[in-house]
């Protein structure tokens, strides 16, 4: 696989980059969310939350994204939760009970419950430490590309605390339960060596190569149809909890959509042609 940056050069795209602590860039059809609050370890603030809400919704609605990297700016993916402001009790740490439950609903919880609906493909490029809710986020992503000086902790307890932002259910369905119960009560840290053999990430590779190989990925993703790439997607996610009647069902659905598509009649047309094939996203 490469590992050498493509020519083309990342476009900065203000129709889509959120003001506050995210930031956006694309190259072609693959675009880079870059969590953009490096002096805090890119920990969530509500300014961080509503920022890459609005970016996420940006780019489902666009039908010139085909793929999605998620990374952190400087030394780290996301450190989680901001331990300054909770220590203080401001932001969207600030109130009693009731007001904590109802901000942890409609901020944080905002991040999983889009994620679980955005079709097109996420890669996260896991840059360095991944910690609570920042590797509740890395497990949220399709596919996990970490540097070899990246970390994972589900640290939560650490601060006397548990995974707000549905990390006990993510995280079970990312590693299977009595590893995922391991991390969540030990609160222990991983080093990339043992996240691969756990299966927590996919790869790692040097962490001067990281983006490379996140993009060299991305764009693999994002040559694919993007109909037949988004509802098989979304038929492995949702096909998860049914039974297997269901399953077929929602199967067969999907598959009378696809095989109705252009994409679907240039790609039998090209493979039988021997050329590649030019989808349209019809």
């Amino acid at each position: 696989m490469p590992t050498t940056t493509p020519e083309i050069a990342p476009e900065s795209s203000p129709d889509i980059a959120a003001e506050g602590a995210v930031r956006v860039e694309r190259v072609g059809a693959v675009y880079t969310v870059t969590l953009d609050r490096p002096q805090a370890r890119n920990a969530y603030s509500e300014t961080m939350i509503t920022a890459f809400t609005d970016t996420l919704d940006a780019l489902a609605s666009d039908e010139a994204v085909r793929c999605v990297i998620l990374t952190g700016a400087g030394v780290a993916f996301s450190a989680g939760g901001d331990l300054k402001q909770m220590r203080a009790q401001v932001g969207m740490f600030a109130g009693d009970s009731a007001t904590l439950r109802r901000r942890y609903t409609e901020l944080i919880q905002g991040i999983p419950r889009r994620l679980a609906r955005f079709d097109k493909p996420i890669v996260a490029a896991v840059n360095g430490p991944a910690m609570g809710a920042g590797l509740d986020l890395a497990c949220m992503c399709d596919f996990r590309i970490a540097a070899d000086t990246a970390s994972f902790g589900s640290t939560f307890v650490k601060v006397g605390l548990i995974p707000g932002d549905g990390g006990a259910h993510i995280l079970a369905r990312t590693v299977g339960f009595p590893r995922a119960l391991d991390l969540i009560l030990t609160g222990r840290t991983l080093g990339a060596a043992e996240a691969l053999a756990m299966g927590l990430v996919h790869r790692v590779v040097p962490a001067d190569q990281l983006l490379a190989e996140a993009l060299t990925l991305a764009q693999t993703l994002a040559g694919q149809s993007p109909v037949a790439l988004q509802l098989a997607k979304r038929a492995a996610y949702r096909s998860w909890d049914l039974n297997l009647d269901d399953a077929l069902e929602l199967a067969a659905t999907y598959q009378g959509i696809a095989q109705r598509t252009e994409d679907h009649l240039e790609a039998v047309d090209a493979m039988l042609g021997r050329r590649p094939p030019v989808f349209s996203g019809r």
